[in-house]
């Protein structure tokens, strides 16, 4: 079967062959470095749309090395033996430096070569706890049952798949977006599996395990894959600091550290304040650069960005997205923060500060605090509902919401 082969290869000329075996390394070089280029944070690979290619090149890498590797044996065959001395000592060379190729881009430079899942997964009671008061946590409730999960934790692991009453949940976070989600891992009915593939503009890749299509953190979309365009089933979440998640869940349960990962848990540590050096995760000050904070809000089709440093000098906005009014509050912590649908009892109520961590509504003079509960006056005992909200970096909420609006002062704006 191979005397064809060979008696082929005596008919082309000498550069039709070399050129056949620079290809195939120009080949198996690119794919290699490519995969992973488009999905990581190297320069210039996160500000064009290229998941595309680069999901194109995961799926096809496998038989992309067979066929390269099958016309490298034919080019060998030649090289060695019609070529040159220093061509016959290069090509090991250069096969060599594949190897440390394949090596360092599969099990050095791939995202969940880098990020683990929790190998120890616990939970414990508040008072078993020691974790400061003042960490961020990403709190969730379903079924009665209130969990906590702290960024430090969840932003390593990027995701943790956990269950809250009997409700199988995907509990994720992007440090690069500053985004959370919590999403329903149930995908066509069955509870599906994730992996971390990368990112794209910045923003964290999943894989499941079944079908192989990529989802969007920010959005929980499938954007490559067989099942693009299917969205996954958000749960309401909020993010705030141990301390006032405990004021209204006292009961509740908090994510414990995975010894094993302290080490990655410890380079986390100042991303709840923004003050990390690394400008992919660091906090810009100035309002509205990409990696300023703000609250993002979303009702319909519709979304707003609130700039935080305006939020934390007014402790107080009041605005309405998509005809849903809103109220927006922080605590005297500058952290926790919360927005509120303003309407009771079929009014819309406007309210102001009356002292640290207390509102009260202009119609009644009730006095209400921060979990929105009214807690002296006529509405004593009524809640205002919560509204999803999120903490996110400019640039993130930028790109992936549909037109996002911001607010400035009383003005709105489509940015």
């Amino acid at each position: 079967m191979l005397k064809p082969a060979f008696v082929f290869s005596e008919k082309l000329p000498f550069y039709v062959k070399r050129l056949i075996l620079f290809g195939a390394l120009l080949l198996l070089f690119s794919a290699e470095i490519l995969r992973v280029y488009f999905v990581m944070p190297f320069p210039g690979s996160q500000v064009r749309n290229t998941v595309s290619y680069a999901y194109w090149l995961d799926q096809s890498i496998v038989w992309i090395r067979i066929l390269t590797l099958l016309l490298l044996s034919f080019a060998l065959i030649v090289v060695f033996k019609s070529g040159r001395t220093w061509e016959k000592i290069l090509l090991p060379l250069v096969l060599a430096s594949y190897a440390v190729v394949f090596f360092v881009f599969n099990f050095r430079l791939q995202a969940d070569t880098i990020f683990h899942q929790p190998i120890n997964k616990s939970f414990t009671v508040a008072a078993n706890s020691d974790m400061e008061k003042s960490k961020l946590i990403i709190g969730v409730v379903i079924e009665g049952q209130a969990k906590a999960y702290p960024i430090q934790l969840i932003g390593y692991h990027h995701q943790v798949m956990d269950t809250i009453g009997k409700t199988p949940v995907m509990i994720t976070y992007c440090t690069v977006c500053r985004s959370a989600r919590v999403y329903s891992p149930v995908v066509n009915g069955k509870v599906e599996s994730f992996r971390l593939v990368g990112m794209d503009h910045f923003n964290a890749v999943f894989e499941d395990a079944t079908t192989k299509s990529w989802w969007q953190q920010a959005t929980g979309t499938a954007i490559a894959g067989p099942l693009k365009g299917y969205t996954l089933k958000e749960f309401p979440s909020t993010q705030l600091t141990w301390d006032a998640w405990l004021r209204q869940y006292p009961g509740s349960l908090v994510m414990k550290p995975d010894t094993i990962f302290m080490n990655n848990y410890f380079k986390l540590e100042d991303y709840d304040r923004g003050t990390m050096q690394s400008s992919l995760v660091r906090r810009d000050i100035v309002s509205w650069e990409p990696k300023s904070w703000i609250v993002g809000v979303k009702n319909n089709f519709s979304s707003k960005a609130y700039d935080w440093n305006e939020l934390v000098q007014k402790k107080i906005i009041q605005d309405s997205v998509d005809r849903l009014p809103i109220l927006l509050t922080i605590e005297k912590d500058s952290t926790s923060f919360h927005v509120y649908d303003r309407r009771v009892d079929n009014s819309v109520l406007s309210f102001q500060m009356t002292g640290d961590d207390l509102l009260a509504d202009d119609k009644t003079r009730s006095s209400w605090n921060m979990d929105g509960v009214c807690i002296a006056g006529l509405l004593k005992g009524k809640k205002l509902l919560p509204v999803q909200s999120y903490n996110e970096f400019w640039q993130s909420w930028q790109t992936f919401q549909n037109k996002p609006k911001i607010y400035v002062g009383n003005y709105t704006v489509i940015k």
